[in-house]
């Protein structure tokens, strides 16, 4: 069963902090600049040496996890510039789509 309210939470937190696939700068999500975000992001995922997968995909899928956890707390704002992180990492891997 899956655990609600402030568990959740608390499993979140867990895994953002804890996640095997990369070590995060502190308040990289809170950055204003998304191209920021991206570079610190990359920076993350090719140091990482515990990660299980390439490190665009290791990158991107931290940060759609943020994004998916986040949920409604996110202000329109926010999510638009942590969405757009997410074209400036594709730009940065020379990915497309």
């Amino acid at each position: 069963m899956r655990g609600t309210g402030s568990h959740s939470k608390r499993w979140s937190k867990h895994v953002t902090e804890t996640s095997n696939a990369l070590d995060l700068e502190h308040g990289v999500f809170a950055k204003s600049d998304p191209r920021a975000i991206a570079r610190s992001l990359k920076r993350s995922a090719e140091q990482s040496r515990r990660r299980k997968s390439d490190s665009y995909r290791s990158a991107m899928s931290m940060l759609t996890f943020y994004i998916n956890r986040a949920g409604k707390q996110l202000s329109r704002a926010r999510r638009q510039k942590l969405e757009k992180a997410k074209d400036e990492l594709r730009d940065l891997y020379g990915r497309t789509g």
